[in-house]
C-alpha cells in the first residue's frame, strides 16, 4: 500500500498515511491519461477561429483584364487567394472542438494520474486546511514549511472551501479544487499534490457505504434508477398483456357470435308441414 508524508496544520511533518488502495492501486494507464490530456486541452477552445474566403472579402467580381490580347496572365477575379487583399484559401472556420471522453477512461485517467504522483513521492497529506480567515501569508508559509514553496502545486480539499482559495489565488502557481473534481490534466500539471486529509477518508467510506447499500438485506436502501426502471417496465407489460388478454377475449365472443347468425340465416326457417304441403302441390 502506497504511503505518503503527513503533515499537521501548521506544516510541522508528523508520520506517514497509508493513501487508500481503492484509489491509489499503482496501476499508470499511460494511454488513457494521453487521451484524457488531450480530451481535456480540445474541450477548452472556443473555436471562434474565422477566416474570410474569396466569398466574404470585399471588392467587385469583375474580371479584371480580357482572356486573351493583354500578354498578361489570365485572372478571373480580384478575390482570389493569390491576390493581395484576395480571400484566404483553406482557412480555419469556426466549428466545436469538444471530444467525449466515457465516464469509465475519465474515472481511470484520474485515478492514474494519482498513483503517477504516488509514485514520484509529491504526494502530500494534510490534517486539514486551516482557513477560518484568509490569509495569503499564512498558506505560502505553509508551502514553505513542507518544502514545496516556488513549486506547481495543486491543493485538494475534502469539500468546497472560498477560504482556502481566496488564500491561495494570488500565490503564482498554486491551484485549488475539491478532490472529487480534480481532473486527470491538472493533477499531472501540478507537480505537488497537498490533499486534505479527510478528502482520502471520505473517499474510502462513501465505497463502504456504497457497497452496504447495495446488499439485499438493506430496507433503508433508496431504489436505483436501473430497478426503478426495470419496475416500470414490468408494469408496462402486465399492462400490454391484461390488454392483449381482453382484446383475444372480445374478438372471440365476437366470433362466436357472428358463426352464430350464420347458422341461423343458412338453417331452414320453415316448418316441416309446411314443406310437406309444397311437395303435394
Amino acid at each position: 500500500m502506497p504511503e505518503a508524508p503527513r503533515y499537521s496544520v501548521d506544516g510541522a511533518r508528523q508520520d506517514t498515511f497509508a493513501l487508500p488502495a481503492d484509489v491509489f492501486d499503482g496501476v499508470v494507464n499511460e494511454a488513457v491519461l494521453h487521451r484524457a490530456v488531450v480530451t481535456y486541452l480540445a474541450n477548452q477552445r472556443q473555436g471562434t477561429h474565422a477566416t474570410k474566403t474569396r466569398q466574404a472579402v470585399s471588392g467587385s467580381g469583375r474580371k479584371p483584364w480580357r482572356q486573351k490580347g493583354t500578354g498578361r496572365a489570365r485572372q478571373g477575379s480580384m478575390q482570389a487567394p493569390h491576390w493581395r487583399g484576395g480571400g484566404v484559401a483553406f482557412g480555419p472556420t469556426p466549428r466545436d472542438h469538444r471530444i467525449e471522453l466515457p465516464r469509465v477512461a475519465r474515472r481511470l485517467a484520474r485515478k492514474s494520474a494519482l498513483n503517477a504522483r504516488a509514485r514520484e513521492a509529491a504526494v502530500h497529506v494534510i490534517e486539514r486546511f486551516a482557513a477560518e480567515v484568509p490569509k495569503t501569508r499564512a498558506m505560502a508559509a505553509l508551502l514553505e514549511k513542507i518544502g514545496i514553496a516556488g513549486e506547481r502545486v495543486l491543493l485538494l480539499t475534502a469539500s468546497h472551501s472560498e477560504n482556502v482559495w481566496l488564500s491561495a489565488r494570488n500565490i503564482p502557481g498554486v491551484a485549488v479544487r475539491p478532490f472529487a473534481q480534480a481532473t486527470a490534466y491538472e493533477i499531472l500539471r501540478a507537480r505537488h499534490l497537498v490533499i486534505e486529509q479527510e478528502a482520502l477518508v471520505g473517499e474510502s467510506s462513501d465505497t463502504d457505504v456504497q457497497a452496504e447499500a447495495a446488499e439485499p438485506g438493506d430496507q433503508a436502501a433508496k431504489p436505483t434508477a436501473r430497478s426503478r426502471a426495470k419496475s416500470k417496465t414490468s408494469v408496462r407489460k402486465t399492462a400490454t398483456t391484461k390488454k392483449a388478454t381482453k382484446g383475444r377475449g372480445a374478438t372471440a365472443k365476437k366470433s362466436a357470435g357472428r358463426k352464430t347468425a350464420t347458422t341461423t340465416k343458412t338453417g331452414s326457417s320453415k316448418t316441416p308441414a309446411t314443406r310437406a304441403g309444397r311437395k303435394e302441390s
